[in-house]
């Protein structure tokens, strides 16, 4: 039985498995921080070592960059590499790098209802395209169609406009810096980040420097009202952008929300206005509200789309 090795490969993270490709069950799965390694290559060739195998005859790759030609720039991340000069190095006789929200939209249909959470729990998955789109190093995003199909998108590239007096005066703080306050500056790990500290300065208060996922359990647990805050402006923002990516790209039949952070705050999501900013784009409020929302909590989507992925021989 052919062997593949696949990845899922973020800003911070790059995960790692093996793959029986007749059966598309992960095994010796592994996490690695990608700024212990200067390059992929190092990456794959410490999961490999640690196995003490050969790299297999196939592989497929999840990448979060923006992937026109051989070379490869992550997107947020130093990493850069060659698609030739990677499969040379390793030897693989079939291989495809793919977009890693890509991955996550092809493996849409085979997750298990006990690998999401319901934010709609009154609407079933509606025919018609999917959407996955998550927060994590940066905002992602895909398109499944016919159920096979699938469109990288970038919706973290996109626009965002400030909805309450608050959020104007945030994006007022932060446009001179930034010139455009672009989605994922906001709606991302480091975007949370920018949140808290501009809510800080906004009322003129002292705040120490918290990584995203400090911001998110101080929030979670009400230990720290500025972390609340920057949360639930974070959650508003994150609906507008899911909202603004569902009418942009025309599907409707469900979206799934993924990445590293959605997942540890899901309660708190819940109670946010994440439903109404979703929901509130005009005349397509009504075609909004009956579109099923998932929370995917199964943290290996990527890995499974990368099994799932087609290859041919090169």
């Amino acid at each position: 039985m052919s062997t593949r090795l696949v990845a899922d490969v973020g800003g911070t993270h790059v995960r790692f498995a093996l793959v029986d490709e007749r059966s598309t069950e992960l095994r010796e799965l592994q996490s690695l921080d990608c700024r212990d390694f200067p390059e992929f290559t190092d990456a794959i060739s410490a999961y490999l070592a640690a196995l003490a195998i050969d790299p297999p005859d196939s592989a497929c790759f999840a990448v979060a960059a923006v992937q026109p030609g051989d070379h490869i720039q992550m997107t947020n991340s130093a990493w850069s590499f060659s698609r030739r000069e990677l499969q040379a190095s390793f030897g693989f006789r079939r291989f495809q790098l793919v977009n890693d929200f890509a991955a996550v939209a092809l493996s849409l249909p085979r997750l298990q209802f006990q690998q999401l959470h319901a934010l709609t729990p009154e609407f079933e998955v509606n025919p018609g395209d999917l959407l996955a789109i998550g927060p994590g190093t940066g905002l992602g995003g895909a398109r499944l169609s016919a159920g096979s199909q699938v469109i990288p998108c970038e919706p973290g590239h996109a626009g965002l406009s400030p909805a309450t007096e608050l959020e104007l005066e945030i994006f007022k703080l932060l446009r001179p810096a930034w010139g455009e306050v672009y989605a994922e500056l906001l709606v991302s790990g480091p975007g949370l980040e920018r949140l808290y500290q501009a809510l800080a300065t906004l009322r003129g208060e002292p705040a120490p420097a918290l990584t995203a996922a400090q911001i998110s359990a101080n929030a979670v647990t009400g230990t720290d009202p500025l972390c609340r805050q920057a949360l639930e402006v974070f959650c508003a923002l994150l609906g507008s952008a899911a909202g603004d990516f569902s009418v942009s790209a025309g599907a409707y039949g469900g979206v799934y929300l993924a990445g590293g952070i959605v997942p540890h705050i899901i309660h708190f999501l819940e109670q946010s206005d994440f439903l109404q900013r979703f929901v509130r784009k005009g005349a397509m409020e009504e075609q909004l509200r009956e579109v099923p929302v998932n929370i995917i909590r199964y943290q290996q989507s990527g890995l499974l789309g990368a099994a799932l992925w087609p290859l041919e021989a090169s």
